[in-house]
């Protein structure tokens, strides 16, 4: 397979983190739940710092190796359940599981990427990406598994 230029990489990067903003605001609009609404808000705006970080890495405003990656604990929920219809009316812990299958697939795309390219830094930067959609997908399924199986008096 070709390697992709840079640029075209950027730019397919971006417009999948300004969808991805724009699902998430979307489907805010459509939810009831405060509490749901609230994350999907969290969401977008990680989506749109994912944007801006991009439109400013490929300007050359931002030097290599400024992201840093953490421990991300992966609770593999969205792997093991199916994606509810996000055009439907949901309960929070359906938007949720919505939300992990979308980082998922956020994490997927720039590991997948990061796979077509030689260490370098663009490889270290698309693994960086990934890195940080896998901690968006922690968060959501750590909010579904409370939500979908909550802690009881009885322990």
């Amino acid at each position: 397979m070709q390697q992709k230029s840079l640029e075209s990489l950027l730019n397919l990067a971006i417009a999948r983190e300004e969808a991805a903003y724009a699902f998430y605001t979307e489907l805010r609009e459509r939810i009831a739940d405060r509490e749901a609404r609230d994350t999907l808000e969290f969401l977008a705006g990680e989506e749109r710092k994912h944007r801006d970080f991009l439109v400013k890495y490929k300007a050359g405003k931002i030097a290599a190796g400024t992201m840093q990656m953490t421990e991300v604990i992966d609770y593999k929920i969205a792997e093991h359940l199916e994606m509810p219809d996000p055009e439907k009316d949901r309960d929070s812990k359906e938007v949720y599981l919505i939300a992990a299958h979308r980082e998922l697939a956020a994490y997927n795309f720039y590991n997948d990427l990061a796979k077509l390219h030689p260490d370098g830094e663009v490889k270290e930067m698309l693994l960086k990406m990934a890195n940080q959609e896998l901690k968006h997908k922690e968060k959501v399924e750590y909010l579904y598994a409370n939500t979908a199986f909550p802690q009881t008096a009885g322990g």
